[in-house]
């Protein structure tokens, strides 16, 4: 009998398997889209946006992006929408920093609190917001965009109220740790970015609360007839996008150490930028925490050099624009298709 011999694989035939099996994978396109972002800017800066100095500065501006990116996601999954969160983020900024400022004509209490309790108050209020948001759409089921958006003006409106308008500065230097902090050589918000993006990961795909929130949005008449607590989980997310706006308030008063009503700006929109650029599917359902975190890495890439160039902020806002449209419809077009 003869006996048959297995062909060994050349390389050439070892590399075509690599390459499948990393296209076949959820983000590959988004890493390739990354490094020829890198490459091509820097070829276009000659390098400037390659230093150590800018790729860190990148890295930082990333962390809070994503982290806010994150807490969109888990709205987007279930078809929803958040765009409350650069309001509420600017009101925990200025509600912490008008606690902890050690001007007396500026502190909101009369005598300057520590960082460390201040902290606690403005993730309680984020996951306030949160709740007021979650509320109204899933118990009296007005329509997400017009809820968060009613907030949006008004945690803006109340954050001018509190700081009557004024720069909340003289902050003490504990809050630069939370902004400006190095641990182990890895900046503190890079730190924050990655626990929140590792736990994110884990709920979402690990978990029963993770799989009903993409039956939520995938179906929710579906969802709601295997056993699911629809409303449940819409309040939930709200609240998690809420938290995690406030967290990222808590990152971008350490690193400015002051706030003022011009923070946060444009915070919601970079939120569906990196979630939608990530993959996470306006539809609902649809979507990979590392998706975001590669949208969020895409996007401070974008805005970076368009800095490094000059590039003004009517531009920048087109270009936001133009990435939404194109991510919102490939999309829908890989949906049909």
């Amino acid at each position: 009998m003869a006996e048959i011999v297995e062909k060994p694989k050349s390389t050439s035939d070892t590399a075509r398997d690599i390459a499948r099996r990393f296209f076949r994978q959820e983000n590959a396109v988004l890493v390739i889209v990354l490094i020829a972002l890198i490459a091509g800017m820097s070829a276009f800066t000659h390098g400037l946006t390659t230093s150590r100095t800018n790729l860190m500065n990148i890295v930082l501006q990333s962390s809070m992006r994503g982290i806010v990116g994150i807490g969109q996601a888990f709205v987007i999954l279930t078809a929803g929408i958040d765009v409350s969160i650069g309001g509420v983020g600017l009101f925990c900024s200025i509600l912490g920093a008008s606690m902890t400022t050690e001007a007396e004509w500026l502190n909101l209490i009369g005598y300057p609190m520590s960082p460390f309790l201040a902290i606690p108050i403005m993730l309680l209020i984020g996951i306030a917001w949160g709740a007021i948001n979650g509320s109204l759409v899933s118990r009296v089921s007005i329509p997400a965009l017009v809820v968060t958006l009613g907030m949006w003006q008004i945690a803006t409106g109340a954050a001018y109220i509190v700081s009557r308008g004024r720069n909340m500065s003289f902050q003490p230097e504990s809050w630069a740790f939370f902004g400006k902090g190095v641990i182990a050589g890895l900046p503190v918000p890079v730190i924050i970015f990655i626990v929140v993006a590792v736990v994110a990961y884990f709920v979402l795909t690990h978990t029963t609360f993770g799989k009903a929130v993409y039956a939520t949005g995938g179906n929710p008449v579906f969802a709601w007839l295997s056993g699911i607590n629809v409303k449940n989980i819409l309040f939930s997310v709200y609240v998690i996008s809420g938290f995690l706006a406030g967290l990222a308030a808590v990152i971008f008063t350490g690193r400015v150490m002051s706030a003022s009503m011009s923070s946060m700006l444009g915070l919601e929109i970079d939120s569906i930028v990196a979630a939608t650029v990530g993959g996470i599917s306006l539809f609902g359902g649809v979507g990979s925490v590392i998706g975001v975190v590669l949208g969020a890495l895409i996007l401070v890439v974008v805005n970076n050099t368009m800095g490094i160039i000059g590039a003004s902020p009517a531009t920048m806002g087109i270009v936001k624009g133009a990435i939404i449209f194109t991510a919102v419809a490939v999309d829908y077009i890989r949906r049909r298709g």
